[in-house]
């Protein structure tokens, strides 16, 4: 189990480039299944998870060159559906949550797929039946064997339907606009989600030859094509390490500048952070976090304390709701942090009290925390990343914290952010992994 030790309260300056978005990545490497042409897929981040899903489409028989760091070209022309029903396929697939998005390129494509109950965070409950009810709506024929806890879907043509989708969910929509796009017919998906990661995705399928219309809304419509052929995709800058830098830089009081943040597709995300009151200046496509010593949430109008709380998009991103419940800490005045979609995700503030944090846990989805300002730094501990995007909050409290921290578990933060390490020392800090 590696871990990181990092020395805190070292003010950083320089440049960094946002990597690739992971959540799309996920998405549009499996939607390589849906051809025998050849994908090339550029800007793809060098992550654990998505390096796992690379690896398993590699054990189908999808044949994957490396044009360049982060390029790839994929050409699915001999797939192998049964590998993962191998018990070598069966302990890759259980390794990423992901991994269920390869089910509706396979069944669209070959009538059929397989999938073991899929891994990854330990976030609270995160159901996987919106993709099977979207598939059976289709026409599709569902098994799941509890003993195995295999999942096995068969269709031998899909044929297209009007659904509903009881939740807007990015995996889910994604998955079935995969079925959808081969379908025989017209498929109606409403209720849909309609992130920048499910946009681009259908963007892809649209340059591949699907016929999508509704793309950005919570409308698909989606009319079945025979064949799908190759394209050129680039993956956008991952919302979530843009960020992860923006409250790195204002927790450390230094001056960042992060490249290309693709500023059309940040949503709510630097409203979120101005209101925490971070100074934001916009260069072009460019981001520049200028130091600040002192930064004080806007209380609501009637005088309210400000509660930042994450929603489906265009909502706030429930992925930088432990980024802001950090930067509260050292805010000048209080903020109610309210997580919505998952119920374990705030857990993880224990271990911001021990570092000197003044939080209450209100309850699984709700805590107020009361900023300390710079006066009352955080100090260093000794803690374990729980998930990935916790582990990154953590990561930054050390950052700005007084002291040495030691953050077990790190394998967890490298699922989601690339040589993070490194990129950090570009910009001055002091960290090390130790194995």
């Amino acid at each position: 189990m590696g871990s990181f030790r990092i020395q805190g309260g070292i003010e950083m300056t320089g440049e960094v480039i946002p990597q690739g978005a992971k959540n799309e990545a996920l998405q549009v490497i499996s939607a390589v299944l849906l051809t025998p042409d050849p994908v090339e897929i550029s800007n793809v981040p060098d992550i654990q998870d998505v390096n796992i899903l690379i690896e398993m489409l590699s054990d189908l028989g999808v044949k994957v060159t490396k044009k360049a760091p982060g390029t790839f070209v994929f050409q699915a022309d001999q797939v192998d559906v049964d590998y993962i029903r191998t018990e070598e396929g069966k302990q890759l697939a259980r390794r990423l949550r992901g991994s269920i998005m390869i089910l509706g390129p396979l069944l669209a494509r070959f009538g059929r797929g397989y999938i073991p109950k899929p891994g990854g965070d330990k976030i609270g409950r995160r159901r996987v039946d919106t993709h099977f009810d979207g598939f059976i709506a289709l026409g599709a024929k569902f098994d799941y064997d509890p003993d195995t806890k295999f999942y096995s879907i068969e269709a031998p043509r899909l044929k297209g339907t009007y659904m509903l989708l009881d939740e807007a969910s990015v995996t889910g929509t994604a998955n079935i606009v995969m079925a959808s796009v081969l379908a025989e017919g017209t498929t109606t998906i409403y209720n849909a989600a309609c992130e920048p990661y499910v946009q681009q995705l259908c963007r892809m399928l649209v340059s591949m030859g699907a016929d999508i219309s509704g793309i950005g809304s919570n409308l698909l419509t989606i009319r079945g094509v025979e064949r799908l052929h190759g394209c050129r995709h680039r993956i956008l800058a991952d919302m979530l390490d843009v960020g992860s830098w923006m409250g790195l830089a204002a927790m450390t009081h230094s001056d960042v500048t992060i490249r290309s943040v693709d500023w059309d597709n940040l949503g709510q995300i630097p409203r979120v952070f101005e209101r925490m009151g971070i100074r934001i200046e916009r260069l072009g496509e460019d981001m520049r976090i200028p130091p600040q010593d002192i930064y004080e949430p806007k209380n609501f109008i009637d005088g309210s304390i400000l509660t930042v709380s994450d929603a489906p998009w265009p909502g706030f991103t429930p992925d930088l709701l432990s980024i802001v419940l950090v930067l509260a800490t050292q805010a000048r005045g209080s903020v109610l942090i309210h997580q919505k979609m998952f119920e374990s995700r705030l857990f993880f503030v224990d271990k911001l009290i021990d570092m000197g944090a003044k939080i209450i846990l209100c309850d699984p989805h709700r805590a107020t925390v009361i900023g300390l300002e710079k006066y009352h730094s955080l100090r260093g501990a000794v803690m374990v990343s729980p998930d990935i995007r916790a582990g990154n909050a953590l990561l930054i409290a050390a950052l700005s914290a007084r002291g040495e921290s030691v953050i077990h578990n790190v394998e967890q933060i490298d699922r989601g952010y690339e040589r993070i390490e490194q990129r950090l020392r570009q910009l001055g800090a002091q960290i090390e992994r130790e194995e």
